[in-house]
């Protein structure tokens, strides 16, 4: 049996050669053909840790290409990798690591002292790694063999856990096989037209589904090559898309890119694709983007615990505000939240998806799994959305950020599109918070443009002739910026947390 995701990220005969990592701010260039040897030995490191198949091995470190080579060598030990966002508190990683029990712990060198206690509690082994290539991993690997036989694994073996935001209670580790991986992956890099010409943008964390599952594996697959940055810096971006042919990014970047005088068509002369996820992308920035650069970005829908589900064409209209069709091999359904019955076409529902594409369950949570698939295999995604005439599928929002208000059932996306089309905004976020008459009252979050002073009274007075009066916000509450976790997802929780005592109910 062979390993099954490794096989197909791994360098073929002819691949050697291609550039994988490009030269850049004073990094030597690394080819596929490096991969296997890097790998390798991280692998042997691992197994002399005691590491067995299934064992999993958690990963708190900065970006860098040794952390990259430590997900592929995990993959070829037949471990079960577990990045964490490098945010995360001692307290935190105390519930990741009791939960998950993971066999060694890699964490960045000046974390050690902090991390290596929580790691002898689970009984795992600390090591570190360093953005620099330093860390008593490294300095193991150093000395192991170029070469290793990987462990068998099969499709359904798993190849990560990664947890959940956990907006909502705990945090749940999500598991991911070797299928869930390599399928979404091939599908990606045929949907979007990847081959071993082109060249990446890389500014996205590795801990993420994002910047782990999509942007890595698809350029390894395809044996393409990447500029593999930090951190964004649009500036920098720009800089570096004469020399390259696609970025993939979360809204922030493309609002970034935007204040940036230096974006220009004849900067983005060379780029064939500019994809965005992870949030919600305002169809004001799409068509500013493209009109400044002639591009229509590619919006596509996502979750950690299925990898990608929809995507904007490549060829034929990105429609604003949508997240185009659902991928080839992905089944998307919209259903009544209560029963699972088939909402009437263009209805909006609960959006529910099946394919190879979808995860394993919830990391020692069947409980918790079992409610979370329908009968027939479908995941209920938490996700509201509609499917237009045109197929196109539209997210509406999560349906734990639904508000009730006077028994009506308002979707703050849709208050949401009116406010920021008023002059003067440059965004909202629509919540309820508890009200003495209505239960929820609808509450508007407001975060003005640069140098400009909308007022409560005129917002509410543009919204009543657009609004059923059951949808407009009962109040309106000035911020300078809306709280957004490392993806760029608005944090709504935190929202309904600041203003919950806002009607004194």
């Amino acid at each position: 049996m062979s390993n099954h995701l490794y096989d197909l990220l791994k360098p073929g005969p002819g691949d050697g050669a291609r550039v994988f990592i490009q030269a850049h701010g004073g990094a030597p260039a690394m080819t596929h053909g490096e991969i296997p040897a890097r790998t390798a030995r991280l692998a042997q490191a691992l197994v002399g840790l005691g590491v067995v198949p299934g064992d999993r091995v958690a990963v708190q470190v900065e970006k860098s290409v040794d952390a990259l080579m430590l997900y592929l060598a995990c993959v070829r030990a037949g471990a079960v990798f577990l990045p964490l966002n490098t945010a995360y508190t001692a307290n935190e990683l105390a519930y990741f690591l009791g939960d998950a029990e993971p066999r060694v712990v890699v964490v960045a060198p000046d974390r050690e002292a902090v991390v290596a206690p929580l790691a002898k509690a689970v009984g795992a082994c600390c090591m570190t790694l360093g953005a620099a290539g330093d860390g008593s991993l490294m300095e193991r690997a150093a000395g192991a063999p170029d070469a290793f036989e990987d462990i068998p694994r099969g499709p359904d073996d798993l190849a990560a856990i990664l947890y959940t935001s956990g907006t909502t209670g705990r945090s749940k580790g999500a598991m991911l096989s070797h299928a869930n991986l390599a399928s979404n992956a091939a599908t990606l890099v045929d949907h979007w037209r990847f081959s071993g010409q082109d060249v990446l943008i890389h500014a996205l964390p590795i801990f993420h589904t994002h910047g782990l599952f999509v942007a890595s594996n698809v350029i390894l697959m395809a044996k393409a090559s990447m500029f593999f940055l930090p951190r964004f810096d649009p500036a920098e971006a720009i800089a570096l898309m004469p020399r390259a042919t696609s970025l993939m990014g979360v809204p922030t970047f493309y609002t970034r890119l935007l204040a940036e005088g230096g974006l220009t068509r004849d900067a983005v002369a060379s780029m064939r694709l500019f994809i965005s996820g992870s949030a919600p992308l305002l169809a004001e920035t799409h068509r500013a983007f493209e009109a400044r650069t002639g591009h229509a970005i590619l919006e596509r829908y996502g979750m950690t615990e299925t990898n990608m589900n929809t995507s904007n064409p490549y060829d034929g209209a990105r429609v604003p505000g949508t997240v185009g069709f659902p991928l080839p091999g992905v089944s998307l359904r919209i259903a009544d939240p209560e029963t699972g019955a088939a909402v009437a076409p263009g209805a909006i529902g609960m959006i529910e998806v099946a394919g190879p594409n979808v995860f394993k369950g919830y990391w020692r949570m069947p409980e918790k799994t079992a409610t979370e698939f329908r009968p027939d295999g479908f995941f209920i995604t938490g996700d509201l959305g509609r499917i237009d005439a045109d197929g196109y599928v539209h997210i509406v929002g999560r349906g734990k950020d639904l508000v009730i208000t006077g028994g009506f059932n308002v979707y703050p996306k849709e208050v949401e599109g009116e406010i920021d089309a008023l002059p003067g905004v440059l965004e909202s976020a629509v919540i309820g918070v508890p009200h003495p008459d209505f239960g929820e009252g609808v509450t508007a979050v407001v975060v003005p443009e640069k140098g400009a002073a909308p007022d409560e009274a005129g917002i509410l007075a543009a919204l009543s002739g657009r609004l059923a009066r059951f949808k407009q916000p009962k109040a309106v509450v000035f911020v300078d910026e809306l709280p957004r976790n490392t993806m760029g997802k608005v944090q709504k929780n935190a929202l309904r947390e600041r203003f919950r005592d806002l009607y004194g109910a």
